[in-house]
């Protein structure tokens, strides 16, 4: 992913480890850019299982037929062979899975194992008086050409990617800085990695590996491995790009030394994802991920072959034909055949057009039948993202408030339940159900929960009628400003009596206008967002939150001390205990941000049930959040999920102008920018989190010009505590302490209200029904050698030429 400039915030790098940077976030639409999930081995069979099982009909490698094309679609062709560049995408990792070196792939629970086919054995075997790893190649590796895989190829990878040589245009390098050296062992078949300082996911590292053909100077790596690669060592070669038919074709390797790949060839389409079902059913396609419609059109064609239906009855019965009535049928013959020409024109050519609708919809079912549907869940999560930078949002209670509407169980049954697949929000921002490292730590925020949210706006001071209230100046509420209006009127000055008299006297209107319905809280979309709190002397509650001078509605102590509890609430995850167990964890740097979910004691009661729709507002301004959504084809699910989140937000009395824009311009111009104020968008999980999550959620930092450095914190919201907890995780050499230290990060992630995750996304997969081992992978990768067709059972073990 690029870095983009933005006018309230940037994307920088501020160290070669900072430059790090995790696979873009994901539409519904389009997958922006995406890495393969690559880690370490565990033995730990614990834990809970994925949420959703995998959906790729296994078969043993005796039961699938030897030979054949399989035409695979991709949202687009490359613009990259190198994964370590900025524009990589899905199709630059999917192409470089199947052909070149992996040293770790990843099993159905998302936990990366050690990859035979290349190692032997990779171990830690010195952590004093540094961290020394030995890997052990598989002596039958080879590289394309002929060259074994050896130490040369690491060193050539590791200085491309250290960060020391700015020659090279990398776009993630985190874990390459720390290495000190590297070194071949007692033979060419190992290498020896000495570590600068500890480092847990050292097995990230050298995922894909790349011949030092290509990372051995910086030409070769920043042009020449964009559009080829000198040498390759997987099941499949890459023999050609065709940029004018959009086919990438990978033919099976004859120097592999492991299981020969089933298939002849493996061509990945560049087809759009809304023109899918068109091309599966023209029989341009064998196997594509495809979106909820198309699944749905697949799933009325089987049931329709089953029943008897042809596709011509399908058409009436669902199709373009089915609004078509007897009435309507014969008003329609004629006007067709009626005295009026010009009509009878327009409607012959209106009825030749839906009988072209109708027989190709009942052609392409009669196609689509031959495929089935197979699902499970992506390794990834939609978030609501809350820009945290400025405006109302910049309040930690306020970010809380919307979390605490919003109700993530309703929102993933919308999404997954119609697809039959499990919808348990997830738990951590930082794993997946079924991951080692995943716990779920929302109850560091808290349940949705509507009473709440209203206590905690009003203790923001977001109350009905405050946008038609003026701010109050130095003093508090109605008080201060009846004073200062008959402060005006008097013109003159009075005994101190007559003072105390008006003052009592004024504080009756005041009281008597406060009770007075109020018009403000119209849905207006196109307002302007709301402008930054205003900067009053007042109790700071939390890390940053300021208080307003309208309406304190609770005493600043009582709020500290609420704030303090939830705070506990966090460390009391972060260590398993309570204050006895903080006590003997210090914290070095002070922790900023990450206060409770709870309104303050003491806080006013939420509004009754007439008042509780009605917008609120403080200092004469409107709580009102700009929300941009993508516009385009793919992206209707998430559109639906934003207007179930709008109506949410609306009962709490939170207003929200609905933005739709291009799927180009979502994120580049708008979420990476910092322009917005909600978002939904999606991460991808990892198997290194201490790792590759740490610039997701670092705490954003103020740069010479005033702006931001956010890295990929595209919530600008963070605290010293959670990188501290990052940095001890990717920094201990104890697998359990790590995902420990994970855990207590992603509770404190909770409590800080930068991003909600929804729902876990569905992986839709439509493959011929003779395709196996291939389709919803879950949170495993593909074996790419094991892809193939069923043997014909009729055949009886005979191999099927295609």
């Amino acid at each position: 992913m690029s870095q983009f400039g933005a006018p309230r915030g940037r994307t920088c790098s501020r160290s070669p480890r900072s430059r790090t940077l995790r696979s873009v976030a994901t539409l519904t639409s389009a997958v922006l850019a995406v890495t393969v999930l690559a880690g370490c081995s565990s033995g730990d069979d614990t834990g809970e299982a994925p949420a959703a099982a995998q959906d790729n009909a296994p078969a043993k490698r005796d039961a699938v037929a030897d030979g054949g094309t399989l035409r695979w679609a991709v949202d687009a062709l490359p613009t990259t062979l190198n994964s370590f560049q900025a524009d990589a995408d899905g199709t630059t990792a999917r192409i470089a899975g199947a052909v070149l070196p992996s040293l770790y792939t990843i099993d159905e629970r998302g936990r990366p194992q050690l990859n035979p086919d290349y190692l032997e054995s990779a171990q830690v075997v010195e952590t004093e008086p540094k961290q020394v790893v030995l890997y052990k190649l598989n002596q039958q590796a080879v590289w394309s050409d002929g060259r074994e895989i050896g130490a040369p190829d690491f060193v050539a990878q590791w200085r491309a990617l250290s960060g020391r040589d700015t020659a090279y245009w990398t776009a993630r390098n985190s874990g390459y800085e720390r290495i000190e050296k590297i070194e071949k062992g007692k033979n060419d078949l190992e290498v020896r990695i000495t570590f600068s300082k500890p480092y847990a996911d050292w097995q990230s590292l050298f995922t894909p590996l790349y011949p030092k053909q290509v990372m051995g100077s910086p030409n070769s790596f920043n042009d020449g491995a964009r559009t080829t690669l000198k040498a390759t060592a997987g099941p499949f070669l890459l023999k050609s790009i065709n940029r004018g038919s959009g086919d990438v074709t990978l033919t099976r390797n004859p120097r592999w030394w492991g299981q020969s790949a089933k298939l002849d060839s493996l061509v990945l389409k560049a087809v759009p994802r809304a023109d899918r079902a068109a091309a599966l059913a023209a029989d341009k396609l064998d196997l594509a991920e495809i979106d909820r419609s198309t699944a749905e059109r697949i799933a009325l064609a089987l049931r329709d072959a089953r029943a008897g239906r042809n596709g011509a009855q399908a058409a009436l019965a669902h199709g373009p034909g089915s609004a078509i009535t007897s009435s309507k049928a014969l008003k329609s013959w004629a006007f067709a055949h009626g005295s009026d020409e010009e009509k009878a024109e327009e409607v012959q050519a209106a009825r030749q057009k839906n009988q072209k609708a109708v027989a190709q919809y009942a052609s392409e079912q009669d196609a689509l039948a031959g495929f089935v549907v197979r699902k499970s869940l992506e390794p990834a999560y939609t978030q609501l993202s809350l820009n945290g930078e400025s405006g109302a949002l910049a309040d930690e209670r306020v970010r809380r408030a919307v979390a605490r509407a919003i109700n993530r169980q309703e929102l993933a049954e919308s999404v997954l339940k119609p697809l039959g697949l499990p919808a348990t929000p997830p738990g951590s921002h930082l794993a997946l159900a079924g991951q080692a490292a995943y716990a779920d730590s929302s109850d560091a925020l808290g349940d949705q929960d509507t009473k709440e949210a209203r206590a905690l706006l009003a203790d923001a001071g977001w109350v009905p009628g405050g946008a038609a209230r003026k701010p109050a100046g130095a003093k508090d509420g109605a008080e201060a400003g009846s004073e200062a209006e008959k402060a005006k009127k008097a013109k003159t000055e009075k005994a101190e009596q007559e003072k105390k008299d008006k003052k009592a006297d004024g504080s009756t209107d005041a009281k008597k206008k406060a009770d007075t319905a109020s018009d403000e809280g119209l849905y207006i979309v196109g307002d302007d967002k709301p402008g930054d709190p205003r900067a009053l002397p007042a109790p700071v509650i939390g890390a940053a939150g300021p208080e307003n001078g309208t309406g304190i509605l609770a005493p600043a102590p009582a709020a500290a001390r609420q704030s303090a509890a939830l705070l506990a609430r966090a460390e009391a995850l972060d260590t398993g205990a309570g204050s006895g167990a903080r006590a003997a964890h210090p914290v070095t740097k002070p922790d900023r941000g990450v206060a409770g979910a709870y309104a303050p004691l003491g806080t006013a009661a939420p509004v009754t049930a007439p008042q509780a729709s009605r917008a609120l507002g403080k200092d004469g301004k409107e709580l009102s959040l700009r929300f941009v959504l993508p516009s385009g084809p793919g992206s209707e699910s998430l559109r639906a999920v934003g207007d179930r989140i709008v109506r949410m937000l609306d009962a709490v009395g939170i207003r929200t102008q609905v933005t739709k824009v291009s799927d180009d311009s979502f994120f580049k111009d708008h979420v990476a920018a910092g322009d917005y104020d909600l978002a939904l968008y999606s991460w991808p999980a990892s198997a290194f989190p201490a790792t590759d999550a740490r610039p997701i959620f670092a705490k954003p930092e103020p740069a010479s010009d005033g702006s931001l450095l956010v890295e990929q914190n595209y919530s600008r919201v963070g605290t010293d505590r959670i990188d501290q907890l990052f940095d001890q995780a990717a920094g201990t050499l104890d697998e359990e302490e790590s995902r420990e230290l994970v855990r207590q990060a992603d509770a404190r992630i909770w409590a800080a209200a930068g991003s909600i995750p929804l729902y876990q996304r569905p992986q839709l997969v439509a493959a011929k029904a003779e395709i196996v081992n291939a389709g919803a992978w879950g949170l495993a990768g593909p074996r790419y050698q094991d892809i193939g067709f069923k043997k014909p059972e009729s055949s009886k073990g005979a191999e099927r030429n295609r």
